[in-house]
């Protein structure tokens, strides 16, 4: 028998559940079973009828880069009753599905738990009511479930990050930057309303990206007093220079006694204790809306392709599973605990246990509090001491967005831990000719959201001759930590002062390393800094790409930057709804293109309107984008046409991403604190980023290790698994 999988959008809608939605159809199908939508969530699943409609291919075309979700969604108050998900289960057992993949937030997946507990006993009652008949009962004795969390808020244990949220975090910080502005023209106060009722991550978390001066969460409620603390918060902020002064406050925040703490009463203390009228902002459902990100597109997109292996492969000893992403990989957890563990968070603010609910929300959120903190205040807490310690900062490589939230969030961690720190201006040259500058808190102000690289960078890498001259500079400058943030180049130079430390005494002091990348090139780190931002300029030139070919029969081949490395075009591709990726690590042969003008030809005689090729810059030096253009354009002979799109430096400009700014603060942040601990202790070790250390640092040779020289990439990369997510997706069953 065929097996049947349900899939439903339930509770409030968020970007890249049509991106689930789309991967769960085509892999469903790919598997060989039968995909129903169950329109309207539960409330879908009780009406039955054509709320349960089948989906096949072409069903889930051109959905992906849509906003909400086409098969619609509810919040149903009838399936919280026993009747009403004994009429779901009758619906779903009479259409044979008897596997379902749920995407929604905690009220929706504890529903689809629920269900699928009391599964056994509904379908005994349904046929001793005569509601389903003996033989359905016995081909669909058990429910499987997979739940897939969609929901702005983030606000799900089990995962790293819900579908939506980095949607969401991109209106905000949008209007974040753009309020930033028009409040900095005017010397204004605004007041900027975000979503969460429960959970503060997205007021968090836009703080952060949009160098906020203060906020308010649901898990941490100010202190009393809070109204004065603010007040001098910000009138510190004027008096150190600041001209605009932007707070975020959660929809859900409250003071300690549990008064809400709302936008309107944050401008009613403004008024009467500093005499300012604030403007407020509140963005409501725009957060919901637009476009889904690059992220959301292709996390989404992963979380469906597995979710459909899971539900096919349960058996009746299977738990409902939560299928989410840990640290960019996707990864399931047991559904029970994660909404269990979800609710005991409500309970703890309910409770006032606030540093319980801070921690349940996991290490990353609590320390992201303290980096806020550090970065929001007008100038440094330590003050500087007689043998305070020098720590260099420079960027090296090729540009990346998010150079500068690197620098501002080093410069501002180093000055609040009482060191001195000194900016080497135009990368390695720099460092060799001596181009140092002091810098100072104020000179990293609204470095946040720009791109670019204000302290200047070049793709350089030390020569042998030269590392005396930087040695001497080191010296020159009594500089007695280096913090440097770059890409390949970087990489190699330091590499290259580590081998050298005998010869060169001013090399032995310690030295860290932090990954901007557009490529994300670099081992040890999952996303370099960059790689977002440039991968959604990508997704956004093929969105544009795809608008411009809808009048007409037409075929795209977009080349992206990446020279050796692939994930722009892999994941570029699969967020973009390309047909084909090219990537450097297979490069082209003549066999596969033959193979895939085929396939290009056959799709537009079949009806198709738009087909999208994705290549790196480098794939083959023979086959060029333009060559491929050329190529398939010729084998259409009229049926189509063929345009060419180099996308260029642009991926390498633009503010960067929410995503970049987190990323960047998280790691300056850490840096820091492992320059810091090593001064202390007097140790002089080279570090470099390391997702699976606890402090996200780890020894360079740990890392350089696993980095192919040659190649100038990882030797192996988390991506490339991807490859299967793509081919399924790309592909009808069947096509080569």
């Amino acid at each position: 028998m065929t097996p049947r999988i349900g899939v439903m959008t339930s509770g409030g809608d968020a970007q890249g559940m049509n991106a689930a939605v789309r991967a769960i159809v085509r892999t469903g199908i790919h598997e060989g079973a039968e995909v129903f939508a169950i329109r309207e969530g539960w409330q879908g699943a009780i009406a039955g009828g054509t709320h349960i409609a089948h989906l096949g291919w072409s069903d889930v075309s051109g959905i992906l880069n849509k906003g909400g979700t086409v098969i619609g969604t509810a919040r149903s108050v009838e399936f919280r009753t026993r009747e009403g998900q004994l009429t779901a289960a009758q619906n779903l057992i009479q259409r044979g599905i008897d596997r379902l993949i749920v995407i929604g937030g905690d009220g929706s997946l504890t529903g689809a738990r629920n269900l699928c507990v009391a599964w056994p006993e509904y379908v005994a009652e349904l046929v001793g009511a005569g509601r389903i008949t003996a033989q359905q009962a016995e081909e669909h004795p058990r429910l499987h479930i997979a739940g897939l969390v969609g929901s702005i808020d983030n606000d799900m244990v089990g995962t790293d990050m819900t579908i939506g949220t980095d949607s969401a975090l991109h209106r905000i910080t949008e209007a974040i930057d753009a309020i930033s502005s028009t409040a900095e023209s005017h010397r204004r106060t605004f007041i900027v309303e975000v979503m969460g009722r429960h959970c503060g991550y997205l007021a968090l978390m836009s703080a952060i990206a949009g160098g906020a001066d203060y906020t308010f969460l649901p898990e941490s409620p100010p202190r009393p007093g809070w109204e004065d603390r603010m007040v001098e918060v910000l009138a510190r902020g004027r008096a150190a220079g600041r001209r605009d002064s932007i707070l975020v406050v959660a929809e859900g925040a409250a003071d300690r006694d549990g008064a809400p703490i709302t936008a309107d009463r944050i401008q009613g203390v403004l008024r009467e204790r500093a005499g300012e009228e604030a403007r407020i902002t509140i963005l409501g459902h725009v957060q919901r809306g637009g476009t889904p990100s690059a992220y959301d597109r292709w996390m989404a997109t992963a979380c469906g392709v597995e979710a459909v292996r899971r539900v096919l492969e349960a058996d009746d000893e299977t738990e409902p599973v939560l299928v989410g992403v840990r640290r960019d990989a996707v990864n399931g957890a047991p559904l029970l605990a994660a909404v269990e563990a979800t609710h005991r968070i409500s309970d703890y603010i309910s409770a006032g246990e606030y540093p319980s609910a801070v921690s349940a929300r996991g290490h990353g959120f609590t320390t992201m509090i303290d980096i806020y903190r550090m970065l929001s205040e007008a100038k440094p807490t330590v003050a500087p001491s007689a043998d305070a310690k020098r720590i260099a900062v420079m960027h090296a490589g090729a540009l990346a967005p998010g150079m500068n939230q690197l620098a501002r969030v080093a410069v501002r961690s180093g000055l609040d831990r009482g060191h001195q720190m000194v900016a080497i201006q135009g990368g390695v040259p720099g460092l060799i000719n001596g181009d140092f500058r002091e810098v100072e808190w104020s000179d990293v102000e609204g470095m946040a959201h720009t791109g670019g690289a204000s302290f200047g960078t070049r793709r350089y890498v030390a020569q042998e001759h030269e590392l005396y001259r930087m040695a001497r500079s080191l010296e020159e400058n009594r500089i007695d930590a280096l913090l440097v943030m770059g890409g390949f180049h970087a990489y190699a130079t330091v590499d290259l002062m580590e081998r050298e430390r005998r010869r060169y005494p001013a090399f032995n002091i310690p030295v860290a390393l932090l990954p901007p990348s557009i490529d994300n090139n670099l081992p040890g780190w999952p996303m370099a800094v960059g790689a977002d931002t440039a991968l959604n300029t990508v997704v956004n030139s093929i969105d544009m790409v795809r608008m411009s070919a809808s009048a007409s029969k037409r075929a795209f081949v977009v080349e992206t930057m990446g020279r050796t490395c692939g994930f722009l075009p892999l994941i570029g591709g699969i967020a973009g709804g390309a047909e084909k990726a090219y990537l450097p690590e297979t490069g082209i042969t003549l066999e596969q293109l033959s193979s895939d003008v085929e396939a290009l030809v056959d799709a537009f005689e079949t009806g198709r309107s738009f087909y999208l090729a994705v290549m790196g810059e480098e794939t083959s030096q023979h086959y060029t984008s333009d060559v491929l253009a050329k190529m398939f354009e010729a084998e259409g002979h009229g049926l189509y046409s063929v345009r060419q799109a180099v996308i260029g430096h642009i991926q390498q400009g633009g503010n960067p991403s929410p995503f970049d700014r987190i990323n960047a603060t998280r790691l300056a942040y850490q840096a820091v604190a492992n320059l810091d601990e090593q001064l202390k202790g007097g140790t002089a070790t080279y570090v470099a980023a390391h997702s699976p250390t606890p402090g996200l640092m780890a020894p360079l040779r740990t890392v350089t290790e696993a980095m192919d020289w040659d190649l100038q990439r990882p030797r192996e990369q988390w991506w490339t698994a991807l490859r299967s997510v793509f081919d399924k997706l790309s592909r009808r069953p069947g096509q080569e």
